[in-house]
């Protein structure tokens, strides 16, 4: 073990002089006081502001969500206990699929235990030595890892440019090709185009994967980016989603045609040797899809925060909830999360190797149910902070 134990001593101190030393904090959660005080601008609410999490439409606390996650909890148990092929589908997940693509407009879904194992699923699935993935540079880390897994060919492709991807398409010598994009991007908080994408996918015979874990709850009234763009039910279209943000459970899921939902129940190793997802969680995100469907007023009030953020703060305006702002070396912007922690404001640290362009950011996250006046309060505390702390 001696040249294990010293990689790990040597790979800690590379992370200690790079300002990139990562940790598991306890947050206190709703109405809970311990850990981050309140801050002596926030008045009498309980507990820290959270810009942070990506309970973006605040229904992780909404009663009707907690009570369909208590009602199948109590019907089905704490867990699915087998994988689904074998024992562990149960009628909350066939629920759940049936809300999720009344969400999204798409004809099938099949839900995973996570939006990383989504992801893992649809890649290593489709791809293969005669087919060519081709992914934007800033696709999240999940998609990177099942391409690499995939044994495909991988170009990735510079954020956004459409150009390079016609050439691409147009000159590939692989049979299939799959392009991959996000609807949102998680770091700057732009969106694909996908109509252009997708067209050109259409021309060139490729397949486009969308993953929508920012936008499903966000874009199209709430409905996703892929709706939005009049894509829903596309046979060359297909959705990837967590059901961990907007939905305020946790997840995951591929949607798109039936046929391929019948592929992937027999050939995604990351749904057919992982167990089903827990029947809580299951129940939570069934409800959570309903309310957005029912209650878009609810993204309405998530947008209306997210601009009020980008105004307050001196930001472009994003058009997902997160709103970032540069900050220079990962050393400030730690010294400055760590000084709105202890001022009862929780917001995202970004920095390397979590940024493709290597720009340290905090990340400001906007929710439906976020009190304006604590908000503006906030936000003149960040930019006093900033101001003291120059990039």
């Amino acid at each position: 073990m001696g040249a294990i134990q010293d990689r790990l001593i040597d790979a800690a101190r590379v992370r200690e002089r790079r300002g990139t030393v990562r940790a598991t904090r306890i947050t206190p959660g709703t109405g809970d006081s311990a850990g981050a005080g309140a801050g002596a601008g926030a008045g009498a609410f309980d507990g820290p502001l959270d810009l942070a999490s990506n309970d973006y439409l605040g229904l992780s606390t909404d009663s009707r969500v907690k009570a369909a996650a208590i009602a199948a909890t109590e019907r089905f148990g704490t867990g699915a206990r087998a994988s689904r092929v074998v024992t562990g589908t149960l009628s909350v997940h066939d629920d759940l699929e049936r809300a999720l693509s009344e969400l999204t407009g798409q004809p099938a879904a099949l839900v995973f235990s996570s939006g990383y194992a989504a992801n893992l699923g649809i890649l290593t699935a489709l791809g293969g030595p005669d087919t060519l993935l081709l992914m934007d540079e800033h696709i999240h880390a999940s998609l990177v890892d099942a391409a690499r897994l995939s044994r495909s060919s991988i170009v990735t492709i510079p954020h956004s440019n459409l150009a390079v991807l016609h050439d691409l398409l147009a000159n590939r010598t692989q049979t299939r090709a799959i392009v991959v994009v996000e609807s949102i991007y998680s770091v700057l908080g732009d969106t694909a185009n996908l109509h252009d994408a997708a067209a050109l996918c259409a021309t060139h015979d490729a397949l486009l994967v969308v993953d929508e874990a920012h936008g499903v709850g966000v874009l199209g009234a709430g409905r996703g980016g892929v709706y939005a763009a009049g894509l829903a039910g596309a046979e060359h279209v297909v959705v990837t989603a967590t059901l961990s943000k907007a939905l305020g459970a946790q997840g995951g899921a591929v949607l798109g045609s039936s046929m391929l939902r019948e592929h992937l129940v027999n050939t995604a190793r990351s749904f057919i040797f992982d167990t089903g997802l827990a029947p809580a969680p299951a129940a939570a995100a069934a409800a959570a899809s309903r309310i957005i469907l029912a209650e878009p007023a609810r993204v309405d009030a998530l947008h209306l925060v997210a601009s009020l953020i980008a105004s307050s703060c001196g930001v472009d305006r994003a058009a997902g909830p997160v709103q970032s702002i540069r900050v220079g070396s990962p050393d400030i912007a730690v010294r400055v999360t760590e000084r709105l922690r202890e001022a009862g404001i929780l917001v995202g640290c970004f920095r390397p190797p979590s940024v493709p362009d290597g720009i340290s950011r905090l990340r400001l996250t906007a929710h439906a149910d976020t009190d304006h006046a604590r908000l503006l309060w906030a936000s003149a505390l960040i930019t006093a902070m900033l101001t003291e702390s120059p990039s």
